[in-house]
């Protein structure tokens, strides 16, 4: 019998819920601020400015909406009886992310971080500063392929979920979560072409980065649970 979308519900909204808190992401928003700077610095005009800002966040969306392919087609063909044991070592990896996420909250920056090496962070500084269409393109891709390996639990987390039933319907789901992961990249934009100061929104991303990690944390703790209660048949999404 074909799902319906009734039976489907709890997994969109899983999935949906989930996309929403992972696209408040300070790397791939904060490379777009550093971007939209230099191309403002360097006197380009606003019809550029949408360009490449547009580009950018296409790049970010096609790297991990490809790489969300490749793991669910990896995921999906393991053998079931070693499937079961894989998503339970992904969800107890996704609490201990999430744990440490949380603790980002109350000691910003102590200790061991989810987040990407001081050294790729200066790379993608530098990167920013490169305002032709190959350069943003690049620099897109380059954050995307960073970022999913240091702060992509929360991707992770879903892809592991989806690949219990792969159909059609985790197909356009997977779409749909990077629909809303970029959707941010293309407020952004939208607020700094109608006028809201880059500062502005810089400063807001520094002063709710700490609730950005706590959200993102307990995310992780109920996605890592679901995940393990899945595998062992105590909740079925159907």
């Amino acid at each position: 019998m074909e799902p319906t979308v009734i039976s489907q519900l709890p997994t969109i909204i899983t999935v949906v819920t989930t996309a929403a808190i992972d696209a408040i992401n300070p790397c791939a928003i904060g490379v777009m601020i550093l971007m939209i700077s230099a191309v403002m610095v360097s006197g380009q005009s606003m019809k550029r400015m949408i360009l490449l800002g547009l580009l950018y966040t296409f790049a970010v969306f096609i790297t991990y909406l490809l790489a969300g392919f490749g793991l669910l087609y990896f995921f999906a063909d393991v053998p079931l009886y070693i499937g079961e044991y894989l998503s339970v070592g992904v969800g107890v990896f996704i609490v201990i992310a999430g744990l440490l996420e949380a603790k980002d909250f109350f000691w910003y920056g102590k200790g061991y971080s989810l987040a990407i090496p001081v050294y790729f962070s200066k790379k993608l500084a530098n990167f920013a500063n490169n305002t032709s269409m190959a350069g943003v393109f690049l620099l897109g891709v380059f954050v995307s392929a960073v970022e999913l390996p240091c702060t992509g639990a929360p991707y992770l987390a879903i892809i592991a979920l989806l690949s219990q039933n792969f159909d059609a319907t985790a197909f356009w789901l997977l779409v749909l979560y990077n629909v809303i992961f970029v959707s941010p990249l293309l407020i952004i934009l939208g607020l700094v072409v109608s006028g809201v100061k880059l500062q502005s929104i810089k400063f807001w991303k520094q002063s709710n980065r700490g609730t950005m990690r706590l959200a993102i944390g307990l995310l992780l703790i109920t996605l890592g649970w679901l995940l393990i209660f899945i595998s062992n048949g105590i909740i079925n999404f159907g």
